[in-house]
């Protein structure tokens, strides 16, 4: 059985983007250090807004701050069902994206969703923590490739077809498939150096085994 998560995109406000995962079933957002996520700007009231759970669906309800929440370009007036993608927008120039992120049953239960990936924003996740900067092409198709077949082996042969154009295939070395997957290795382990994510099968290829 599958479960949605969700995160909170921050796309402006901060010197970097950030991605705040909403655990609990309410999070506040204000000016105050006591909310769950701070927005450090005088304008932004003391609690100005908050997101709530309630079964598989959160909600969005301002908080009679003074400037206003916005989703979508239209200030609230009422509590509102948010969806993934949804903009959410606080004055004077906090920008927000709202996007659910779908993990098993068993990640939730044991509290460390290990890998994931979230492929409608081509982004990586160890836990709560997004790989920055973002993988190379070639290591994203090959971290992709691997989750698609976890707990198989994916022979170097598969792995030379979705990553090298057909022209180049027959001149790419087994050197520089174990230099792609060395760099991938050392990527996830920037993020969670205890857990080896890539496993190499002797004489096989490779398997990828989750947290």
């Amino acid at each position: 059985m599958q479960i949605e998560s969700a995160v909170l995109i921050v796309e402006r406000g901060f010197e970097e983007p950030r991605h705040l995962p909403l655990n609990g079933d309410v999070v506040t957002i204000g000016r105050w250090p006591d909310n769950h996520i701070v927005l450090p700007n005088r304008l932004v009231s003391h609690h100005h807004a908050r997101i709530y759970r309630y079964g598989r669906f959160y909600f969005i309800e301002d908080l009679e701050s003074s400037a206003g929440t916005y989703v979508n370009g239209e200030r609230l007036a009422s509590r509102r069902p948010l969806e993934d993608g949804d903009h959410i927008r606080i004055p004077p120039h906090f920008e927000l994206r709202f996007s659910l992120i779908t993990l098993s049953e068993e990640e939730i239960a044991r509290g460390h969703p290990g890998l994931r990936i979230d492929h409608e924003q081509h982004a990586v996740y160890v836990g709560d923590v997004r790989i920055e900067p973002p993988l190379s092409q070639a290591q994203y198709t090959l971290l992709e490739l691997l989750v698609r077949h976890a707990g198989k082996v994916v022979p170097r042969e598969e792995i030379v077809t979705a990553i090298w154009p057909a022209n180049e295939a027959a001149n790419v070395t087994d050197q520089a498939i174990d230099a792609l997957v060395r760099r991938l290795r050392e990527r996830l382990a920037e993020v969670d150096p205890e857990h080896q994510y890539i496993v190499t099968v002797r004489g096989h290829g490779f398997r990828f085994e989750n947290r």
